[in-house]
């Protein structure tokens, strides 16, 4: 359970590539049923509204996750991550992560300068701050998902092909790969769905006991929406169905009910 809504957020952020006309807008919203094993075991949200940042209108993305029911009794978890970015590159100004996963938190904001490729990290429960040298076209966790679901290359992928991305998380780069498996029809609570389904490649040891263990299923249409994600644990499994969205800019294309 520690950590399903980061791992929502990892895999989204794979499945897309960037600079095509927008697949989102602001006012779009996802909502995440989250089950381990055959128990429902919370919920996850994203969405997207309007900031200002430096007198700039700039994307603000929200993402939540929290448990339910017992599972909350057993294991409280309450996450959110924040990101505000430009709407024209994508690129980050600042990020938040406020996390409380069974009793470990984290409370952190964080400050990009691009044009010196620095950030600036504040923890707020630690009390301290440093800067960070980073590269070009670092991406919070966050941003990550929105920037990479503009990608014109993503529908030319073959399988067995993978695409890469620089992500600034826990006060360093890290590198993730996404390896392209095909497409596939599924049943979701909205209907059969047209997908594209990606394997990304993580390292052992962090939260996933292997490296392909973790699957992703996005729409495939104009919107690239994450509409179900399966990760199998050191301990269990873990899946996600999209459960409500609304504001996509594009009509959801699904083929039966």
């Amino acid at each position: 359970m520690k950590k399903f809504v980061l791992i929502i957020l990892i895999l989204t952020t794979f499945s897309f590539d960037t600079q095509k006309e927008d697949a989102f807008d602001t006012g779009e919203y996802f909502k995440f049923r989250i089950h381990y094993g055959i128990v429902n075991a919370g919920y996850a949200t994203l969405e997207i509204k309007d900031a200002t940042i430096n007198n700039k209108k700039v994307h603000h993305a929200i993402g939540k996750g929290y448990t339910t029911g017992m599972s909350k009794f057993f294991f409280k978890v309450e996450d959110l991550y924040e990101s505000y970015f430009d709407k024209e590159t994508g690129s980050p100004y600042r990020y938040v992560r406020k996390i409380d996963e069974g009793g470990y938190t984290k409370n952190q904001e964080g400050f990009f300068n691009q044009a010196e490729n620095r950030v600036l990290v504040k923890d707020y429960k630690r009390k301290t701050e440093k800067t960070i040298v980073i590269n070009n076209n670092v991406q919070d966790i966050v941003s990550s998902f929105y920037y990479l679901r503009n990608h014109p290359n993503i529908d030319k992928l073959k399988s067995g092909e993978s695409i890469t991305i620089d992500m600034f998380f826990d006060d360093e780069i890290t590198k993730f790969k996404l390896k392209y498996v095909g497409r596939q029809d599924i049943t979701t609570k909205f209907g059969t769905v047209s997908t594209m389904v990606f394997k990304p490649l993580v390292q052992t040891g962090r939260v996933f006991k292997e490296k392909e263990s973790l699957t992703l299923w996005i729409t495939d249409d104009d919107n690239k929406v994450p509409i179900r994600i399966k990760a199998d644990l050191a301990v269990g499994s873990l899946k996600a169905d999209l459960d409500e969205y609304k504001g996509l800019k594009n009509p959801l294309k699904v083929k039966k009910k």
